[in-house]
């Protein structure tokens, strides 16, 4: 195994970026999953990059250092101009160039993304930002930045889903600038994530991405693509867990018999397998329906719901079954428990996920 336990144990324990992993990724061309063929990607299905990342967090690895390019491509392919695809498509293929960074979530704000207050005012040529984000992972790793911000003040506009426009940033020029402010934010597990502050950053208008005003709906294909991405992620974990807890309920013995043979053991190792399979058959679903084109925003929430609670029942199952030993570092129980808790908040809270369903699916009044 190329990147085994013991290389995500370190980066982990010295919260560094995974950069051999990536460049790894970059190098087999693998993170080029999205791109089409014509700009010089593999041409993958959604279908086709989910399992890419379920099977690098079933190895025991984690896909967070380098899912954002593929998630992005949903928003870049789908709403970038011809001149926009063919300029920096092929350099994202080929790694020259990486798109990593997502640059939309605000403390105020929070969930409530259409009420982000970062502002891009047009002068000339260019957009003018300024405004706070936070949640900007690896932007220190990325040549490109895909950020939302606000082109229409919030009382003009008619939606609230109006107003908001995406652009590409290119952010060796942005440094150049000196019009961004990066602090690196340490969270429980290793994510590279950071707060970033603009001060009067020059975007180029050539770079906005769709149609000034419409970004929110531009970002919603990305988003989509996020939620099934993440889905896959989280089962990934999920059958690691149940892989791991199955192997040691065989293998451990306690009073002359395996630990397995008690249905005690057994049964709630069981249960959340079901439980990942079932999650599982919905990530297939939405993908499916991402990949034909259809509407695809109920099902892409429901993965990323059904899959976080797969996977974090998986996730206390399996650290049950190695009792004590599952805390120590060695194991790494203790750190893939940690990184599979993100999928039930990020990239969007299960609440808010719940919340969706009841509105747009059951027809129910609207609670948020």
């Amino acid at each position: 195994m190329a990147f085994p336990p013991e290389y995500w144990r370190e980066c982990d324990q010295q919260r560094a970026y995974p950069t051999a992993f990536v460049d790894a990724m970059t190098g087999s061309r693998m993170l080029s999953a999205l791109i089409p063929a014509e700009y010089g990607g593999l041409g993958m299905t959604m279908m086709d990059a989910s399992v890419i990342l379920e099977e690098v967090n079933r190895s025991g690895g984690n896909s967070a250092a380098c899912h954002a390019q593929m998630y992005t491509m949903g928003a870049m392919v789908r709403h970038g101009s011809e001149e926009q695809k063919s300029q920096w498509l092929p350099p994202i293929a080929t790694g020259e160039m990486r798109l990593q960074a997502f640059s939309v979530t605000e403390h105020e704000a929070g969930s409530e993304t259409t009420a982000i207050a970062t502002s891009a005012v047009r002068q000339g040529n260019d957009y003018l930002v300024n405004g706070h984000k936070n949640w900007t992972s690896r932007i220190e790793q990325s040549e490109l930045m895909l950020l939302l911000a606000r082109t229409t003040s919030r009382d003009q506009i008619e939606r609230r889903s109006d107003g908001l426009s995406l652009l590409l940033v290119e952010l060796e020029d942005a440094r150049a600038q000196h019009a961004i402010d990066v602090r690196p934010v340490r969270t429980m597990f290793n994510y590279a994530t950071n707060e970033v502050t603009y001060r009067n950053l020059r975007v180029p208008a050539a770079n906005l991405i769709g149609k000034e005003g419409d970004g929110f709906r531009c970002a919603l294909d990305g988003m989509n693509a996020e939620r099934i991405l993440l889905a896959a992620e989280a089962i990934g974990d999920g059958y690691w867990f149940i892989e791991q807890a199955a192997k040691r309920a065989s293998e451990r013995e306690v009073f002359d018999r395996p630990i397995g043979a008690n249905q005690g053991v057994q049964f709630p190792i069981a249960r959340a397998y079901a439980a990942v399979v079932a999650a599982d058959q919905v990530r297939y679903l939405a993908a499916s329906k991402y990949d034909t084109g259809e509407s695809c925003g109920a099902e892409a929430n429901m993965a990323k719901l059904l899959a976080s609670e797969a996977s974090w029942q998986a996730a206390n199952v399996c650290l049950d079954t190695f009792g004590g030993y599952g805390f120590v570092t060695e194991c790494d129980v203790e750190r893939k428990f940690r990184e599979t808790r993100l999928y039930q908040v990020a990239p969007v809270s299960n609440n808010l996920v719940l919340a969706y369903l009841a509105h747009h699916v059951l027809g129910m009044p609207k609670s948020y």
